[in-house]
C-alpha cells in the first residue's frame, strides 16, 4: 500500500509528466483556454492512459513475453492506445457533442501524444504489475490533468489583464507554463 501512494504522489506531483518531464505539451498548451475544456481533456486523458496501461501491460506479460517478442511493444503499445481513444472519441461524439466540438483535433492527437505511450513503456520498464501499472497511469493523468486545469485557470484570468503586445498570445501561455514548472520542482521535496 505504501508503495502505491509513493507511485501516486510521485507520478502526479514529483515527476509530473508535462511540467517535469516535458511530455504531452500539445494538448496542454492547445487545449488549454477554458478550464472546462481542460477539466474534458484530463478526464478523457484519465481514461486512455489508465486504461491502456492495464491492457498494455497484460499483453505484454501475457502476450509479448511468453512469444519472445517484446520488441514489438511500442507497436502494439500504440494500437491499444488508438483503439481507446477511438472509443473515447465516439462516446464525446455521442453523449457529449459540445465537449468533442470544444476539444476539436486535441481528442484524436491523443493517440499520439507521447505521455500516453511514455507511461505503458515506463511501467514496463519498471517491472510494474498490471494492477501497480494501472496506478502509475492513473497518477501520472491525473498530474496532466491538475496542471491542464491550472494553465486553464491562469489563463483565462490573465486574458484580462494588460501586459506588453509581444508577449500576447503564446509567449505569454509559454512563461506561465515555466513558472508552473519552477512551482512543481517544490514537490520534489516531498519524497
Amino acid at each position: 500500500m505504501q508503495q502505491l501512494l509513493l507511485i501516486l504522489i510521485s507520478s502526479a506531483l514529483v515527476s509530473n509528466v508535462v511540467l517535469s518531464q516535458f511530455l504531452g505539451l500539445c494538448p496542454f498548451l492547445g487545449v488549454s483556454k477554458k478550464v472546462e475544456t481542460a477539466a474534458g481533456m484530463g478526464t478523457a486523458v484519465i481514461f486512455v492512459i489508465t486504461l491502456s496501461s492495464g491492457v498494455a501491460g497484460a499483453i505484454y506479460k501475457f502476450i509479448l513475453t511468453p512469444l519472445n517478442i517484446q520488441y514489438l511493444q511500442t507497436i502494439v503499445f500504440i494500437l491499444v492506445i488508438a483503439a481507446l481513444v477511438q472509443f473515447v472519441e465516439m462516446f464525446l461524439k455521442k453523449y457529449m457533442k459540445s465537449l468533442y466540438e470544444a476539444l476539436g483535433v486535441y481528442l484524436p492527437l491523443i493517440t499520439t501524444n507521447c505521455a500516453v505511450l511514455g507511461v505503458a513503456l515506463t511501467n514496463v520498464q519498471k517491472e510494474y504489475g498490471i494492477f501497480t501499472g494501472m496506478v502509475n497511469g492513473f497518477a501520472t493523468a491525473l498530474g496532466f490533468t491538475i496542471s491542464i486545469v491550472i494553465l486553464a485557470g491562469i489563463r483565462e484570468k490573465l486574458e484580462y489583464n494588460d501586459y506588453p503586445e509581444s508577449f500576447k498570445g503564446m509567449p505569454m501561455v509559454l512563461v506561465t507554463a515555466g513558472l508552473m514548472a519552477i512551482a512543481f520542482c517544490g514537490f520534489s521535496g516531498l519524497l
